[in-house]
């Protein structure tokens, strides 16, 4: 396993299911996770709020081999995120990673730092990281439809990102439930990379099931409870 990847979900369209609630509120779900169709532990996603910043924050761990956490703290207003803080930082078996990243929207750049190596990347207005996107396209999607494309930074790049709605589909999750959802596909440059996302519209968008390849390598999550 090269890593275990914390994978940011994402909401859609209303499905003709539109809901009053607020695309941010806090919340707290747990997911089965499991690597290579074998179930290997858990995952929690966790969004909170503090004075007029945010945080989301995705766990998992998988007994004996390995954990990540990533975490993303930003502003929202008027509809839109502005990304300020990001880290993930992974451990498998003895080896540890993390990457941190400092948006800086004064200055046009973006601090980021990996095993050591430092790189400024040039800010983009509404650029995104990995796990805030989730929550931007969510937005968007609740109050006019998506974006043709997202800016989103990693420790190496700022790049466009596309999500793409592939129609809907019932899933049951793995608190026994069936949920109506809405599929996406989050679109890589790499044929051989793909990420899917099944998003129910009656629980505010929250992803009822994820699932990711990377070459050989695959991972899901499946929803156990939310609160």
């Amino acid at each position: 396993m090269k890593k275990i990847v914390a994978v940011s979900a994402l909401s859609l369209s209303t499905l003709g299911l539109a809901t009053l609630s607020h695309a941010l509120s806090p919340f707290e779900a747990t997911y089965q996770f499991s690597y290579g169709n074998k179930k290997m532990g858990d995952a929690t996603r966790k969004l909170s709020k503090v004075g007029n910043q945010w945080q989301y924050q995705f766990s998992s761990k998988i007994p004996v081999i390995g954990s990540a956490t990533e975490t993303s703290k930003f502003g929202f207003h008027n509809g839109l995120i502005t990304s300020n803080e990001y880290t993930r930082r992974t451990k498998i078996l003895v080896h540890s990673d993390t990457v941190k990243m400092n948006f800086n929207p004064n200055q046009k750049n973006i601090n980021t730092s990996r095993k050591d190596k430092n790189r400024t990347l040039t800010w983009k207005s509404g650029v995104l990281d990995d796990l805030n996107a989730e929550l931007q396209v969510r937005e968007d999607l609740k109050t006019g439809g998506l974006k043709s494309s997202y800016w989103i930074a990693d420790y190496k790049e700022v790049e466009a990102r596309q999500f793409v709605k592939e129609g809907t589909e019932k899933v049951k999750a793995a608190d026994g439930k069936t949920y109506d959802t809405v599929k996406v596909r989050l679109k890589h440059s790499r044929a051989t990379k793909n990420t899917i996302f099944w998003l129910a519209p009656s629980l505010d968008y929250l992803p009822i099931k994820v699932t990711h390849q990377d070459d050989d390598e695959s991972y899901g999550l499946l929803l156990k409870a939310k609160k």
